[in-house]
């Protein structure tokens, strides 16, 4: 987008947008807003805080806070440091916080005051931590943290800011390390994503193509935390690409969301499926589309997604990708979709993909298999796992970056993302998605949340099993909720094993822990649609 390769960073992409909308709002809160001219001055203060306080390029810096213009700020300040960025998940405390403070041997943390009491549990156990920089509102006192104290250096944020305002010396290229993200660990302890500056900013311009986002645009972040790849680059770094406007609220509501689309402005956003649910389940309203929400990023796409957007008046699109492989492909915006597992076509000028069988062969058109990607260009996909040289080797072998994922191809180049390959199931000769078994689950008025996952069959292979979380105050029989679902899926999808849980396990992202419900398998709770003698009509 108009930059030399090796200026193809965070760093770059903000001073040719101060260059063009110095005085244009880039970030917009409830109330406070900055112009790209004023996060890069007090950017610049945080960066050249960080070299008179002694932190070199490639030293790992953790930051553990909210979303607010701040976060931007200390995150760009990072970049033109030429610290790597180590982004935690507010919602972690105890071991898997201790993990990722340990394992990314950061010496200096930026923490937020609410969330110092979880370093202080923890200060026993953390190696290397020197220094915190704590982050409070004006006049809001430092709450007491003897243990951590005695551990390490507690300083005022104030202290991270140097009165100099001129660019750092540093500049950095696309194949600098910029940032560790820790994955959602759901299969084991969260590994360390390592991204250079050229895929950070990749996955920056696929977001600002597939919404085909432009100067006068407002992109709504609520739902993707800064401390998310979505929200950091597929939505702040995006809209810095072409000098757009970024308004996030604190979280997603659904209530609220079109009040704030209309009070912001919004022309476009993106959607985690979920959140496109909740609001699909709103009661209908005459204006709901008269907004000025135009474009909508969903993943995955809703069952209805063509009602979705003839009600709110909204183009969709939908995508894949991954902190490790980057975007790589994408459905554009108001594309007709007759499968909703599609994820469009290949981002061929920047990805090779392909999918596999368990041997790494090329599987043929609408054969299941691995996704696979490889990179045409340098220092797009990951550089490899922090710490884990051994996952390096096992996620990159025979050349292909393998995703984890199933998913299958058909003729004319478009690729379908059916689930995770250990979510997928195998039923009598059928292949099975969960994702696509849940979304229709979630269809039923009194269901909250579910998860879908195969359980061991008498028989081989494997049969459906579904555990829900119902809304307060609802209640709904096993046998009720096969009826109906029998109308709404094919009849081998339908699931044999039904439990209700108050609520599902889940990791500090929020993510469902099916390992944990696969393990488990069928308990004395559990509803055996076959034992109890609910037979399916076809």
């Amino acid at each position: 987008m108009g930059l030399e390769s090796q200026e193809r960073t965070l760093v770059h992409v903000l001073a040719r947008a101060v260059e063009q909308h110095r005085d244009k709002p880039w970030i917009v809160t409830e109330n406070i807003s900055l112009t790209y001219g004023e996060v890069d001055l007090l950017s610049n203060r945080v960066a050249n805080g960080m070299t008179v306080l002694g932190i070199a390029p490639g030293d790992t810096v953790l930051f553990m806070l909210p979303d607010t213009p701040d976060f931007v700020a200390t995150w760009v300040a990072c970049s033109k440091a030429g610290a790597v960025e180590v982004p935690v998940n507010t919602g972690y405390r105890g071991d898997i916080l201790v993990h990722v403070v340990n394992d990314s041997r950061a010496r200096t943390a930026v923490v937020d005051a609410q969330f110092l009491e979880r370093f202080e549990a923890a200060a026993d156990r953390l190696e290397h931590l020197e220094r915190c920089f704590v982050m409070s509102a004006p006049g809001e006192e430092m709450p007491a943290t003897p243990e951590l104290a005695r551990k390490c250096e507690l300083l005022p944020y104030e202290d991270l800011l140097s009165n100099n305002e001129n660019a750092p010396d540093h500049s950095p290229v696309i194949s600098d390390l910029k940032a560790i993200m820790y994955t959602s660990g759901t299969t084991g302890a969260s590994k360390g994503v390592m991204v250079a500056h050229g895929h950070a900013y990749e996955y920056a311009a696929g977001a600002a193509t597939v919404l085909e986002i432009k100067e006068d645009d407002v992109y709504y972040t609520a739902g993707l935390p800064l401390f998310h790849i979505a929200g950091k680059w597929g939505a702040i770094f995006a809209v810095a690409l072409v000098g757009a406007t970024a308004a996030f609220p604190q979280r997603f509501s659904a209530s609220e969301f079109w009040n704030d689309i209309r009070k912001y402005g919004v022309t476009t956003t993106f959607l985690l499926g979920a959140m496109a649910n909740f609001l699909q389940r709103q009661p209908a309203s005459p204006d709901d589309a008269n907004n000025p929400l135009t474009k909508v990023l969903m993943c995955p796409l809703l069952p209805d997604v063509g009602d979705f957007a003839k009600r709110f008046g909204a183009r969709i699109a939908t995508a894949y990708g991954s902190t490790e492989v980057n975007g790589t492909m994408y459905m554009p915006l108001g594309t007709k979709v007759e499968d909703i597992q599609v994820v469009g076509p290949v981002r061929s000028d920047k990805f090779d993909v392909a999918v596999v069988d368990e041997n790494d062969n090329v599987v043929p058109p609408g054969t299941l298999g691995e996704i696979v990607v490889r990179p045409k260009e340098p220092w797009i996909s990951m550089l490899g796992y922090w710490n884990q040289p051994e996952w390096t080797v096992r996620m990159w072998r025979n050349q292909w970056l393998h995703s984890g994922d199933a998913g299958r191809y058909d003729e004319d180049g478009n690729y379908y993302f059916v689930d995770r390959i250990k979510d997928a199931i195998r039923r009598r000769g059928e292949n099975i998605s969960s994702m696509e078994v849940e979304s229709v689950i979630s269809q039923h008025p009194a269901i909250a949340e579910c998860a879908v996952y195969p359980v061991v069959s008498e028989y081989s292979e494997q049969e459906v099993g579904t555990a829900i979380a119902l809304k307060p105050g609802e209640t709904l029989e096993p046998v009720d909720l096969i009826s109906f679902l029998e109308p709404r899926m094919a009849h081998f999808m339908v699931p044999r094993f039904i439990v209700f849980e108050e609520a599902l396990p889940k990791t500090p992202t929020g993510k469902i822990q099916k390992y944990s419900l696969r393990e488990r398998g069928v308990t004395p709770e559990t509803w055996d649609r076959e034992a109890a003698g609910v037979k399916l009509s076809r």
